[in-house]
């Protein structure tokens, strides 16, 4: 929106866009090599102790020789957009342009393919700074069908794949999600309306709600991104190119009778996709 080098003053230009002048001058700082390191072992004991929030992970990781405060952690937490997983009492009013959808999985026999896709955001770090990672999968077959790198938490990159998935494949009956504001948004849920499909989203605080998505965050984490230290977006964009390649053609779920993601997900398409 600031444009620095028109001839209008910046000073005007804030005053039109009715902008503080700190937030033009302002100069973002690149995150410290020590808050990288600890922001990826926050993340690798979240993955296997989801339910523990700052105070419990300062206890853990002073327990691991890092005497970090409570307060560092819950920072660093709120940056990478994780936080404890729990059923937490209903203490505020969400925002009416913000409605939140039932949860229609439970008690759902789900047994073929584009019957329910699900999605989430999640971190991953990097060998100077972090990046977001938002992927589509298909419930039945758990086939990664489309997924996005960001350096922001916005909705726009989500609505992108999202699409991307709904071009290549058609469109499931229900999507869920969990009940992040990227996924709450009216550009979002506009978006599945618009086919036609149901929303669903999780419990407040119900991991378990999402499972899936949850079980391929810790695969993609453990399998690729913490072998491989990446060096930039485009690095990244390459490994994680090469996982979920395997992932869904070579690498055989026992869940799935020790069929790929691939091989289940276009044996179990309905027939009339099959036939188009």
């Amino acid at each position: 929106m600031i444009d620095r080098p028109h001839p209008l003053p910046l000073v005007r230009q804030c005053q039109i866009l009715e902008l503080a002048r700190s937030t033009a001058y302002y100069q973002p700082r690149p995150v410290s090599p020590d808050d990288l390191a600890l922001m990826r072992r926050l993340d690798e004991r979240h993955l296997n102790l989801p339910f523990a929030g700052s105070r419990m992970l300062s206890k853990i990781l002073h327990r691991e020789g890092q005497p970090v405060g409570r307060r560092r952690v819950s920072t660093l937490m709120k940056r990478m957009g994780i936080h404890a997983l729990y059923r937490k009492p209903n203490t505020s009013k969400r925002h009416p342009a913000h409605p939140i959808y039932p949860y229609l999985l439970r008690h759902l026999t789900i047994t073929r393919s584009n019957h329910v896709w699900a999605a989430d955001i999640t971190y991953i770090p990097m060998q100077r700074g972090f990046v977001y990672l938002f992927a589509v999968i298909d419930w039945a077959s758990r086939r990664v069908l489309s997924w996005r790198l960001s350096n922001t938490l916005t909705t726009d990159f989500c609505k992108e794949a999202v699409q991307d998935a709904i071009n290549r494949y058609g469109t499931p009956a229900i999507f869920n999600t969990d009940q992040g504001c990227q996924f709450t948004s009216l550009d979002f849920t506009g978006l599945l309306k618009d086919h036609g499909i149901q929303i669903s989203m999780d419990g407040t605080g119900c991991w378990r709600d999402n499972v899936l998505v949850e079980r391929l965050w810790k695969s993609v984490k453990y399998e690729e991104v913490y072998l491989h230290a990446y060096d930039s977006v485009n690095e990244a964009t390459r490994g994680l190119e090469r996982y979920f390649t395997l992932y869904n053609q070579q690498r055989p779920h026992s869940s799935l009778d020790d069929k790929t993601p691939d091989e289940f997900y276009f044996e179990n398409l309905p027939a009339l996709l099959q036939t188009a």
